[in-house]
């Protein structure tokens, strides 16, 4: 038996292919979204859509942050926090930090999102921030063990609204929806 075809860029099935509703927006923070290894081949790989839509986002496939990301994440030219909820989070807010801002998310389950934060010592040093609560996802497919919790497009979305307020950034929901949708 063959494997399907699929689409280079969003890696979804050619027939499913999702890159004419993925927009290409700009924004003044950097995203760095850690992708549990695990997750990278899941069909609903919302990280993967997110920073294709972004032309200030990278993702990065890893268990372990590499040395030269460690470094990246630790660059004092810049202000870098990690969306993470957890009792040292503080409230993300829009203050304009006195340096160029950078995000950093975790991608897989709450599981897999907090082994990736235990296994690396550079995300424990990073300033924590967690979005508001009352945040509600569009995610139909699958159950959150928190009640706010919400898929990392959905997260990444919410946070830059918060950040970069003058910016819609909902056209990023799009190819989410249209997934969401298909495979239901």
């Amino acid at each position: 038996m063959s494997k399907r075809s699929r689409c280079p860029r969003c890696r979804r099935p050619l027939n499913y292919c999702l890159c004419a509703d993925i927009p290409s927006l700009h924004t003044t923070t950097e995203l760095l979204v850690i992708q549990h290894p695990s997750e990278q081949g899941h069909a609903l790989n919302t990280a993967r859509l997110l920073c294709l839509g972004l032309d200030a986002a990278t993702l990065l496939v890893a268990e372990q942050v590499p040395a030269h990301w460690a470094a990246w994440l630790q660059d004092p030219d810049y202000h870098t926090e990690l969306l993470f909820p957890g009792p040292q989070a503080g409230l993300l807010t829009a203050a304009e930090p006195e340096r160029p801002r950078r995000l950093v998310l975790l991608d897989g389950t709450w599981r897999k999102a907090r082994k990736l934060y235990y296994l690396n010592p550079v995300l424990q040093q990073l300033p924590q921030v967690a979005l508001p609560a009352g945040q509600r996802s569009r995610y139909r497919l699958r159950k959150a063990s928190e009640p706010d919790a919400l898929s990392t497009l959905e997260a990444g979305v919410v946070a830059l609204g918060m950040l970069e307020p003058d910016t819609d950034f909902s056209p990023l929901l799009r190819p989410f929806e249209r997934l969401i949708d298909g495979q239901i």
